[in-house]
């Protein structure tokens, strides 16, 4: 991970000058950062395409560069970085599982589960292996429009990690259910499913119990700190427009504080991941305690530095710029995949019953 990721150089410009009867706006700080980048689905799938092209799978050795290209990514823009995030992982989910991924497919991950709903899984008519899937499967982002996912499901009591092709019969998405204001065009509703073929992928309980699985988790949170990175370059900008007001200054500095203390929980994690690449003898590390304080502090510096920016610039960007306004919407709705006090408690939990920190 590297600073140059979060605060680029940005040049102050002078105000166009306004001559009479011209009523054209005058330029604001944050202008740069103005319309809501906002593709095609088709567009922003072709660009995570691109991205994952030239993106090695998340494995020791490659942690720090992929990091950095999803918090890339997502300073840029968060909702296409909530695109490319899962279309990555589950690429390094096959790679460290052996199966290819077809040529030219988008893939996303539905791991969650929810009260009340439920994907079973039974075995098909042939003796190849071939799943069956019935049931409902919640928070599926973009099914829709991707081709393939990789989908969690129940085996009798066991959770089995399957490959779905997504254009099949029997796959009904449910857009209409996502009403968000944050990441609107990353529609994340259920997905029924009606005997629907699928492939296993790894054995029973194998994508949980895989470093890869924390190692993702850490990968969704550099997507956070990204995402924050935009904001804060909103506040620079501000800032640098009326350099002698102290609370643009302090604001600024506590937000650089904040980002820094996130970076360097994330680079902290990418160090210790990429040196399973040249050290194979020593005990692997608690990769689940690991990832979860990262998620953790990324998420309370995600938190502040948004809730920072926004006291401090106004509510003029919210409601007069789209970039600023999406920006906010989506990372608020984004880093709620972290469940706050719950994650704590689980910490707490996880520290108690098996150590895990030096004090």
């Amino acid at each position: 991970m590297t600073s140059d990721v979060g605060f680029p150089c940005l040049a102050r410009r002078r105000p166009p000058r306004r001559h009479r009867g011209d009523r054209r706006r005058r330029r604001c700080p944050g202008d740069d950062f103005r319309g809501r980048p906002d593709p095609a689905p088709t567009d922003r799938l072709a660009l995570t395409r691109a991205v994952a092209s030239a993106t090695p799978p998340l494995t020791a050795g490659t942690a720090g560069r992929v990091f950095a290209t999803l918090a890339v990514v997502a300073a840029t823009d968060v909702a296409t970085a909530r695109t490319v995030e899962p279309h990555l992982d589950a690429l390094s989910i096959l790679a460290q599982a052996g199966v290819d991924a077809p040529p030219g497919s988008t893939w996303g991950v539905f791991a969650a589960e929810a009260p009340g709903l439920r994907l079973e899984a039974r075995p098909g008519p042939t003796a190849d292996g071939t799943l069956v899937l019935d049931g409902t499967k919640p928070w599926c982002s973009l099914a829709s429009t991707l081709s393939h996912a990789l989908v969690t499901v129940h085996v009798g009591d066991d959770r089995q990690l399957v490959a779905v092709d997504l254009r099949q019969d029997g796959v009904r998405a449910h857009d209409e259910a996502w009403v968000a204001r944050g990441l609107p065009d990353v529609p994340s509703g259920p997905v029924d499913f009606s005997g629907v073929p699928a492939r296993q992928v790894g054995d029973a309980g194998w994508y949980l119990r895989r470093p890869g699985f924390a190692w993702g988790g850490i990968g969704v949170a550099a997507c956070w700190w990204g995402g924050a990175v935009g904001l804060a370059r909103v506040l620079r900008a501000h800032a640098a427009a009326r350099p002698d007001s102290d609370l643009l200054r302090a604001a600024l500095g506590a937000v650089v504080a904040d980002l820094a203390e996130a970076e360097d929980a994330l680079a902290g994690a990418a160090r210790r991941i990429d040196a399973r690449a040249d050290d194979t003898t020593s005990a692997e590390p608690d990769w689940s305690l690991l990832a979860q304080v990262v998620r953790s502090r990324v998420r309370r510096a995600v938190d502040a530095v948004r809730t920072r920016v926004v006291h401090t610039i106004g509510p003029g960007p919210l409601a007069g710029d789209p970039a600023v306004a999406a920006r906010v919407a989506d990372l608020e709705l984004y880093v709620l995949q972290d469940h706050g006090d719950r994650d704590l408690a689980r910490i707490g939990r996880m520290v108690l019953e098996r150590g895990g920190v030096a004090w």
